[in-house]
């Protein structure tokens, strides 16, 4: 519908832009702009399962999140509309409703149901690429319980492929075939613990793979965990699977396909859990030298002050190979408060300390280096705010690094700077300098 009305207002644009002649009144010019035919049957076809007592009930996790949704289901050139309901009075209160276009309207052509409290997420993928793209539907049936099923559109009835209870699940070309692979996440009984069952499409269904043990609980997952699509140091592809336990530890698995079996490459021979344990920064598996391979952050503890101060973190990144052994790529420090990070040389590595200061409109934090003559300051960087944040930018040495819509990042080089062996320029500063990108994201399916 945003489509519909974008396009009239583009054309009336263009019309007074090219100077064509027309005489409008006005009342006719605040009038609204009118629906494209096809759209005003289809928010017809809609207003009237509303009237019937349905509302609006639109997934309210992963990427699709619309409670109306436009996807090319078949191939054809022409999109559908998927819609989504709750009708508290019905026997199956939730509610998918499939719009087809036909001549100049849309024609409700299928309709999915299912009792529960909400519809969690929404994937379309075509896992056979046979041109009819499939529907993985997250159901949240009670407070604690979530239910993945997958249908197929082909016939002339929505047909239920598959389903599992899940914590979280993902889909992924994890054997190279140009096909999805669905990955769920779940806690088991049966195998007496949590795991990832892996389902790939083999003679002319979904079928279940032998599945792979995670360390985490789903518990651990549910909350601050995530799921990352990546790659290994050879290129092959590989999930990491991140939980939290308490807001406190971070455990990542990495499950890529052996043999045609998804198999957790990180997970220890003599322990049984993943070698990827360590303290939780809010920070997950990412690119993060844009090398093409996946990172892993593993924070350590930075000198302090004093014996207990364990406040300042560096954050030490590692890839892997298939055989699941890490390698450390770069250390960076990582400002999350004040949304910037610093890739560091190897040469500070064990000579750095850090302090982070607050006062009006500014947030700074101070590097020292550590050397047998003392602690010594060399490098500041600060978030700067406020309405005078432009003239405090240029005030002593300070040299800017990024200016956003309501922040400027500056850093100054501190007289240690200039006598420190491992002393570092303007120029190499802007280079190690990155701002943290926000996920825009709604959460994992």
């Amino acid at each position: 519908m945003k489509k519909g009305l974008l396009l009239v207002w583009t054309c009336a644009l263009l019309l007074f832009a090219t100077g064509c002649s027309f005489t409008l009144s006005p009342q006719e010019l605040y009038r609204l702009p009118k629906l494209p035919t096809e759209y005003t049957e289809l928010d017809s076809r809609i207003g009237e399962i509303l009237a019937e007592g349905a509302e609006y009930a639109a997934p309210v996790s992963g990427s699709n999140i619309q409670p109306v949704q436009l996807v090319d289901l078949n191939s054809d050139g022409q999109e559908e509309a998927v819609a989504f309901f709750r009708n508290s009075s019905a026997e199956k209160p939730l509610k998918i409703c499939i719009f087809t276009p036909v001549g100049d309207g849309y024609e409700q052509t299928a309709a999915i149901e299912s009792s529960g409290t909400s519809i969690n997420s929404i994937v379309y993928s075509d896992l056979n690429r046979d041109g009819y793209t499939e529907l993985l539907v997250g159901w949240r049936t009670t407070t604690d319980l979530q239910a993945l099923v997958v249908y197929s559109l082909r016939g002339n009835e929505p047909e239920e492929l598959m389903r599992s209870n899940y914590v979280r699940y993902t889909l992924a070309d994890l054997d190279e075939d140009r096909m999805q692979e669905l990955v769920i996440l779940r806690s088991t009984e049966e195998e007496g613990g949590n795991v990832a069952d892996y389902y790939v499409w083999q003679d002319g269904q979904l079928q279940m793979k032998t599945p792979a043990r995670v360390s985490m609980t789903m518990a651990e997952l549910s909350q601050q965990g995530h799921v990352t699509s990546g790659k290994l140091q050879d290129g092959t592809p590989a999930l990491f699977v991140t939980g939290v336990e308490e807001s406190i530890f971070s455990i990542t698995d990495v499950l890529a396909v052996r043999n045609d079996e998804l198999t957790n490459i990180s997970l220890s021979d003599s322990t049984g859990a993943s070698t990827e344990i360590a303290l939780f920064r809010s920070l997950y598996p990412t690119d993060i030298n844009n090398d093409g391979v996946t990172e892993v952050p593993i924070p350590e503890i930075l000198p302090g002050w004093d014996d207990e101060d364990s406040s300042y973190q560096r954050i030490d990144w590692r890839s892997y190979d298939a055989e699941g052994a890490g390698t450390a790529v770069l250390s960076t420090y990582h400002s999350i408060e004040d949304g910037w990070y610093l890739r560091l040389p190897e040469a500070w590595r064990d000579q750095l300390l850090v302090t982070r200061s607050v006062i009006p409109d500014e947030a700074y934090v101070t590097f020292y280096c550590w050397t047998e003559e003392g602690i010594h300051p060399f490098l500041r960087i600060s978030a700067i705010t406020g309405n005078s944040r432009s003239i405090k930018a240029s005030r002593g040495g300070r040299f800017t690094l990024s200016r956003q819509a309501d922040t400027t990042f500056t850093a100054e080089l501190l007289e240690a700077n200039g006598t420190w062996e491992h002393g570092i320029t303007e120029d190499e500063v802007r280079e190690a300098f990155s701002l943290i990108a926000k996920e825009w994201t709604y959460g994992d399916n």
